[in-house]
């Protein structure tokens, strides 16, 4: 039976996702798993290259993404255990079996729930272990990627270049301008510039919601295969919670929220007037994106519910 390997990228940086990888490799095994070691120790090139293959012919591979207020919420050693547990979920949706989980590092990110029993833990794993190399691999080219598109959004922090570390030009830059959403502002020095205070998260207001609804959505698109290709696209009449590209379509998805678990109502909320706009701002994001004219855009809704913030359905619509 095969192994499931696992890593994280992204767990000490003051911006951006944490990300964790997770992939099951042939058992027999072709040349290029050879070439798979820990990503920290390949060229950007090569890891690109490696990520091509690793995500064209390994048996299965999943990501985990926990985004900055959620992490804020929880905390960083919650945050491992939730970005791991949404991983292993991604895979464990392909329905390819395996025998062993093994985990990059000391701490069993997946201890307390069912699968405890089948992880081992190994210090270096992502240079020993083939697929904790692989997992490592399509972990940081995913977070590098997503870092890439965000600094369009953000210019001025330079994200494309130390991928949200906290460099000296980073500092420089948060001390000019302060802080964008995807600062973590429960890390250090962020932390005492915003007297930041995790008790203080208790109190939920709408925009928090708002922005942990998405979240969910977010990691549950990009383990389907889409590119998040924006978040919170605002025109003059509307704004489009998340933009996505999968294949030849780019996805407008509306994320709903409601308190209770009870299923349904989500395409309920979607009026006439909203699906307008809706369209609308899909059709001036099309116009305005010379990039995406050979794909086809579909409005899409997401449904969110409850305290533990539970996806129950993305559908799309009829444009």
């Amino acid at each position: 039976m095969a192994i499931l390997g696992i890593d994280e990228v992204g767990r000490g940086p003051l911006a951006g996702p944490l990300v964790v990888g997770a992939v099951i490799l042939p058992e027999e095994r072709p040349e290029w798993v050879l070439e798979l070691r820990d990503s920290k120790k390949l060229s950007a090139k090569k890891r690109e290259k490696l990520n091509e293959i690793i995500l064209k012919e390994a048996l299965a591979t999943g990501i985990g993404w926990v985004f900055p207020n959620e992490l804020d919420e929880i905390g960083i050693s919650e945050a491992l255990r939730l970005a791991t547990s949404r991983a292993v979920k991604s895979v464990q949706r392909l329905h390819v079996p395996f025998s062993q989980i093994i985990i990059d590092g000391k701490v069993n990110f997946l201890k307390g729930t069912a699968l405890e029993k089948y992880v081992s833990t190994v210090v270096k794993a992502d240079d020993l272990i083939k697929e904790v190399s692989a997992s490592s691999i399509i972990a940081k080219v995913s977070r590098d990627d997503y870092m890439k598109r965000i600094s369009e959004r953000f210019p001025e922090y330079g994200f494309e270049k130390h991928v949200g570390y906290g460099t000296a030009k980073h500092l420089e830059v948060i001390s000019k301008f302060g802080i964008c959403p995807e600062h973590r502002k429960s890390f250090e020095p962020i932390k005492s510039m915003v007297g930041f205070s995790r008790e203080k998260t208790v109190v939920k207001n709408t925009t928090m919601i708002g922005n942990k609804g998405e979240d969910v959505v977010v990691s549950y698109l990009i383990c389907e295969g889409h590119e998040i290709i924006a978040r919170n696209y605002k025109t003059k009449f509307y704004e489009v919670d998340i933009i996505s590209r999968k294949s030849d379509t780019v996805y407008f998805t509306e994320v709903k929220y409601r308190k209770s678990n009870v299923r349904g109502g989500g395409l309920q909320a979607i009026t006439k007037e909203k699906l307008s706009k809706m369209k609308f701002s899909a059709e001036s994001f099309m116009a305005r994106n010379e990039f995406f004219k050979d794909c086809s855009p579909l409005l899409a809704v997401a449904e969110v519910s409850g305290e533990d913030f539970h996806l129950n359905a993305w559908f799309s619509l009829d444009f």
